[in-house]
């Protein structure tokens, strides 16, 4: 097993090298460090447990993404991000069924997921660039708040019984920011990483990562970000280690370039640019999700950017592609096109009769129009505080009765993603980065050379959860005996009434039979 552990400092003036020791030859120490946190461990497949091994072996590729509900502050080179929940993009080997991975996902993550199987469940993955090889065939959602499955998961059959120090590492997941799991056939190694975007219950690491046992092999890099000479890059300098090899932590410099990138400090303005997501009220059978933008900071960061938002939408919820055709129509909702829709988009049928998880949509949002500045201070401060608003129109599916006392169900929706999409330079190596995350759903939408600027969301004024709730009305199955016999009654006068007229007209039709022949 393989350990890379990298410490990204949130304020590099606050950080001294003293805070950095080797305690010993076999263990590092970290004293009081204020910083960012990934751990990744790459596994061979000798080394994990047999069941999943099988499931493995029949897939090309696989890779799970699942992200917190809880607001966070993004660092370089930790920037991508993805809809809060259990995301999985899978390609199957040429032939295979796919059979074991669903019933495998229920038993890592939770039995009460949507997963039937890949042929029903699953959703194709619409591909507009095919040049881009780093995409997958289909895609798995489900809102997941928790990872406590896992953890016992891990914890059961990961962790051997005399190994307290993995027992509590697997704990540690409750408090991630986000966990990463990838397979392909081309590395034969399954990667588990892991994301603190800050200390769990504490405001800096103060922690010491030992040497467990000679075969390991563990790499600890503590970074500060860097101002990079090219747009594509991101630069760092830090100090690096090999725990077990190296006598003391070595100073580094480096830069590399990358796909996913902050918002630069030229396109932050005052207010920065953030977004909030809301539901129109009353909700209604139709709602209205809501994007709202400071006015004044929607600046792209080069001429060549356009702003996007992908929705991960579950199957409760749809977006009717033929209303949202028309050019004025999108104009007036501040949207300029559906770039992309897969998924459960059926207009008619209730969510009983949908096997697909949900769908995913790409839209690229419309900005407002540069003006010349204002030489009124009182003009400009308005149009600093002035709100631009989109508006997605959205759909909600007829839900199953249920014996709720309150008439009411409630449908998660997670915050959408929103982000520049930007052309990068001829030749720029994007796929060089060992930071950028890959398979988020939206990049193999777009070229191979696109970089994407991410525009952070607003910490929510909901408790800080990126997620929202529509209270649904549904039937409740205890009050429903009026509306069944009151169907019966309805249906049985419908009928008589249908047959007396019938009769009526029968009848008139023998008279005047009789009428004839009497003449």
């Amino acid at each position: 097993m393989k350990q890379r552990i990298t410490y990204v400092v949130h304020n590099p003036d606050d950080f001294d090298p003293s805070q950095l020791r080797l305690s010993t030859k076999d263990a590092f120490t970290l004293d009081s460090v204020n910083a960012a946190k990934e751990h990744r461990l790459t596994f061979g497949l000798s080394e994990l447990p047999q069941e999943l091994y099988r499931v493995l072996r029949q897939c090309h590729e696989l890779h799970i993404r699942w992200a917190s509900e809880k607001y966070y502050t993004s660092i370089p080179p930790y920037v991508s991000r993805i809809s809060p929940g259990l995301h999985a993009f899978f390609t199957p080997h040429k032939g295979s069924l796919a059979d074991l991975l669903c019933p495998m996902l229920k038993k890592v993550f939770g039995y009460n997921l949507k997963c039937e199987s890949l042929k029903d469940t699953f959703i194709g993955m619409p591909i507009l660039s095919e040049r881009f090889s780093m995409s997958s065939a289909f895609q798995y959602y489900q809102f997941l708040p928790s990872l406590k499955d896992l953890v016992t998961y891990i914890q059961q059959k990961i962790c051997a019984t005399s190994d307290p120090s993995c027992q509590t590492q697997a704990a540690s997941l409750l408090s991630a920011t986000y966990v990463d799991i990838d397979f392909d056939t081309i590395s034969h190694a399954l990667v588990f990483n892991g994301f603190w975007d800050r200390a769990p219950d504490a405001e800096s690491w103060t922690e010491t990562i030992p040497l467990r046992q000679k075969t390991d092999h563990i790499e600890v890099g503590v970074l500060t970000s860097e101002k990079a000479v090219d747009p594509e890059d991101l630069a760092f300098s830090g100090f690096l280690t090999v725990i077990g090899k190296d006598s003391k932590p070595s100073p580094t410099r480096f830069s590399f370039p990358a796909r996913h990138h902050p918002l630069p400090s030229s396109a932050q303005s005052t207010p920065p640019l953030t977004y909030t997501t809301s539901f129109r009220h009353p909700t209604g059978l139709h709602p209205t999700l809501l994007l709202t933008f400071p006015s004044a900071s929607l600046i792209p960061p080069d001429e060549t950017c356009a702003l996007h938002t992908y929705l991960t939408l579950p199957a409760a919820l749809f977006i009717d592609r033929y209303q949202l055709s028309d050019p004025l129509f999108l104009s007036s909702l501040h949207l300029t096109s559906l770039r992309s829709l897969s998924g459960a988009t059926d207009l008619e049928a209730p969510i009983w009769v949908v096997p697909e998880w949900g769908s995913a949509a790409l839209l690229e949002l419309a900005v407002p129009a540069s003006s010349p500045p204002s030489s009124s201070s009182s003009a400009s401060k308005q149009d600093a505080a002035a709100a631009w608003t989109v508006q997605i129109p959205l759909h909600l599916r007829y839900l199953p009765p249920n014996r709720n006392a309150s008439g009411l169900e409630a449908v998660a929706a997670p915050w959408p993603v929103v982000f520049w999409a930007c052309r990068g330079e001829e030749g720029a190596k994007m796929a060089a980065s060992p930071f950028d995350r890959v398979n988020l759903g939206y990049e193999g939408l777009f070229g191979p050379k696109t970089m994407f600027y991410h525009v952070p969301p607003a910490n929510s004024s909901s408790g800080g959860r990126l997620v929202e709730e529509i209270q649904v009305p549904v039937l409740d199955l205890d009050q429903a005996w009026y509306v069944e016999w009151g169907t019966v009654v309805a249906v049985a006068l419908g009928t008589l009434w249908v047959c007396w007229k019938l009769f009526g007209i029968m009848r008139r039709d023998v008279v005047a039979a009789k009428k004839v022949e009497g003449k």
